[in-house]
């Protein structure tokens, strides 16, 4: 069966089951279905436990699928073993959440060391590492050792030698976990710039939405072994359509107001703006044309692969009929509008 050369990665009916003492099995990976295009940045999400990692590590088979089919550049590579497994992996560089790096070898010997096992020549060796530590920020550190390095750099080593070889597909581990909120967004940006400029296919896993927001074009979100939603990341963060991914993007905008801030006698509606609505001036445009006041509690706006999404919440009062043409004006200008309900705790 050949697979559309526009993708660089399918999934066809991929599961993953463990078994345990006693023969007890676990599904890690449940029927996954999906296709990753050549030179995106694709990205799975979800908590721990989702199955993100096992299903990661079937695509250059450090987890051999118990069901279905993977499919790399168009080749079957579910059953492969021996010399054409090890070409596999050589065509797939893996960047791993705990840097993986040999403490007792340089900056450039870790690099040098996974080429060396390819068989390259010393001159082969020389060359590429000079250029994937410019590539990546480090010509100043190839003779520094991993304990002389923040966790930033050790991560910048870990993409150079998961490039050494020249793969055509990056697999990225939880890259930036072990890192801080400055270092994880370097670590996004160089990856971003290595995929635009090697038009190298870029497969991420996270179980934090931001990251996926910052960096991903097209997102599968997993929950208990299972792809529960997925599509472009943008809509995936402006139009959950599951409750589940609804609760991990809420998580990630934290837009939510305490009680106290919420007063009985207005409506307090949350308003979703995307694309050019973001920018477009309805609140006061309301406020002119109805006679309504308006408060504003919170609001920002978001961009995603470079587009603009606006989440703003008010309150709206005034005469009963003025508020309510108010508010049906506000819904066809806008993408999406909820109702932020005031809750009344009563004590027993």
């Amino acid at each position: 069966m050949s697979m559309q050369h526009e993708n660089s990665i399918s999934f066809r009916n991929l599961s993953v089951t463990f078994t345990l003492k006693r023969k007890k099995e676990i599904t890690a990976v449940k029927d996954v279905s999906f296709d990753v295009r050549r030179g995106e940045i694709f990205g799975i999400v979800g908590t721990s436990g989702a199955g993100k990692s096992t299903l990661l590590r079937t695509v250059n088979l450090l987890q051999r699928p118990t069901g279905g089919q993977v499919f790399v550049n168009g080749e079957d590579v579910t059953f492969l073993r021996g010399a054409a497994l090890q070409q596999l992996r050589t065509n797939i560089g893996m960047i791993f959440q705990q840097f993986n790096l040999i403490n007792a070898k340089t900056v450039y010997d870790n690099i040098a060391f996974v080429m060396k096992i390819t068989g390259k020549s010393n001159g082969e060796i020389r060359r590429r590492t000079q250029e994937v530590l410019e590539l990546v920020g480090l010509s100043d550190r190839a003779q520094a050792y991993p304990s002389k390095l923040s966790g930033g750099e050790k991560q910048r080593v870990g993409i150079a030698r998961a490039l050494a070889n020249n793969p055509s597909i990056l697999l990225c581990d939880e890259p930036t976990s072990s890192l801080d909120l400055e270092n994880t967004d370097i670590i996004l940006q160089l990856l971003k710039e290595i995929n635009s400029k090697l038009n190298i296919t870029t497969l991420i896993i996270s179980h934090e939405m931001h990251v996926i927001k910052k960096i991903c074009n097209r997102v599968a979100v997993m929950n208990r072994g299972e792809v529960v939603e997925l599509g472009e990341a943008f809509n995936i963060f402006t139009s959950p359509a599951g409750e589940y991914t609804k609760l991990l993007v809420s998580h990630t905008l934290d837009m939510e107001l305490p009680e106290p801030a919420l007063h009985r006698n207005a409506r307090t509606l949350k308003l979703f703006y995307s694309g050019d609505k973001a920018h477009n001036a309805v609140i006061s445009d309301a406020i002119r044309q109805f006679d309504v006041n308006i408060n504003i509690l919170l609001g920002k706006i978001e961009y995603i692969t470079g587009k603009p999404f606006g989440i703003l919440i008010i309150e709206l009062s005034g005469e009963q009929e003025n508020v309510a043409r108010a508010e049906q004006y506000i819904r066809t200008q806008t993408c999406r509008v909820e109702e932020v309900e005031y809750t009344v705790t009563l004590d027993n």
